[in-house]
């Protein structure tokens, strides 16, 4: 019993000496029990003390779990998470050779700057040198387009991440659109993305940069998507009255696209470094009791660049990790959301119905037809 407490003291004592868990600051911390200890009954917990389990979870396991996570991406290749189901064998599933990770958001929300963070603490081994985005390039057409990115640097890569250009928060009814034919249409590199108001003159100066659209890139089924929300704007807009942007994200995480491609979008929630500790806890609560998700599950807070303008891998191993699982579990959630591939009778099936579907048609239009002259003979007579 005396080991017991010993040892739960040294837990304490190293949980507490952990500078980087900033949310220990928050006034009902204490009330987050320690996962190594008896664990109460979850839904009795409050919101704001579920989302301190979470992040304690991610604190405990950030040193331990980062490398065994990261070297699962670098080995990871396509279909590699898919569970067989119903006696299908993974040959006979439809499995894209390379998985597709897309980022939506509105301007500013901190998709590059994910990115950015995603090769630091993904690519450190990998093979391709440093590939950084559109936002610390000089060229300013590079907004308008779509870019691939290999965020492991290695050509043996199974999925991509899709930087796209942010929405606005007075078009969602645009943004909308724009993204139901990202979705079902796919994506491809270097792919335009012109809006109703941008100079229609940017296209020919894309080209004279090198940057037009080409054929010669693949284009992408979009697999799986994350939301990327900045915080601090939300926060900032909140306390002016100003709930535009908090409907506009409610909009746009339950969108009809979105929907399609992936039931429940992951939400990666940016710029929390602008706020508090009670603030940033106050405002992913709102957030999510607004988008109608639990506060913890696929829900990461991630801060991709410190207050001197770093990226947070080295000086933040939670925020390392947080990136790390949320790319983890993307691929997971995709790979498990494959379907069969149609084989000879299931063509035979699809064109059999659609033959009947026809004949149905053209029978009720001659029916209708033939009720219409009947209907003109009594009338004359």
């Amino acid at each position: 019993m005396k080991s017991q407490h010993s040892s739960n003291d040294e837990d304490e004592h190293q949980l507490s000496s952990l500078g980087y868990c900033w949310w220990r600051s928050a006034a009902k911390f204490d009330e987050c029990v320690r996962l190594k200890s008896d664990i109460p009954n979850i839904a009795s917990l409050t919101p704001r003390v579920r989302v301190l389990r979470e992040l304690e979870r991610l604190a405990l396991i950030s040193h331990e779990g980062l490398n065994e996570v990261r070297y699962k991406l670098q080995m990871y290749r396509s279909g590699d998470f898919w569970v067989p189901t119903g006696g299908i064998k993974k040959e006979e599933m439809d499995i894209p050779p390379v998985i597709t990770i897309l980022l939506v958001g509105f301007s500013g929300s901190g998709k590059s700057s994910l990115v950015n963070l995603m090769y630091s603490v993904l690519g450190r081994s990998g093979l391709i040198p440093f590939a950084q985005t559109s936002s610390g390039c000089a060229s300013k057409y590079t907004t308008m387009y779509m870019e691939e990115h290999n965020v492991m640097r290695s050509l043996q890569g199974g999925f991509c991440v899709y930087d796209s250009r942010g929405f606005s928060y007075g078009k969602i009814g645009d943004a909308l659109e724009e993204l139901s034919s990202w979705m079902s249409d796919g994506v491809h590199h270097n792919q335009l993305c012109l809006r109703s108001g941008d100079d229609v003159l940017l296209e020919d100066d894309a080209e004279t940069a090198g940057l037009r659209p080409s054929s010669k890139f693949v284009q992408r089924t979009v697999n799986f998507s994350m939301v990327v929300v900045n915080i601090a704007e939300v926060y900032k807009a909140l306390k002016a009255s100003d709930s535009k942007p908090l409907e506009a994200t409610r909009e746009l995480f339950h969108s009809p696209g979105l929907r399609n491609c992936n039931e429940n979008p992951m939400l990666i929630l940016t710029h929390g470094d602008l706020l508090t500790t009670e603030q940033r806890i106050d405002i992913r609560i709102k957030l999510c009791e607004r988008l109608g998700i639990s506060e913890t599950n696929g829900v990461y807070d991630i801060v991709c660049l410190t207050e001197y303008g770093f990226l947070a891998e080295e000086s933040d191993p939670v925020t390392a990790y947080a990136v790390t699982e949320a790319v983890y579990r993307a691929l997971l959630i995709a790979d498990r959301g494959h379907f069969p591939k149609k084989n000879l009778q299931d063509w035979a099936v699809f064109l059999f119905s659609w033959l009947m579907c026809l004949t149905g048609a053209l029978f009720a239009f001659l029916a209708d037809l033939c009720s219409k002259l009947g209907r003109r003979d009594k009338l004359k007579h």
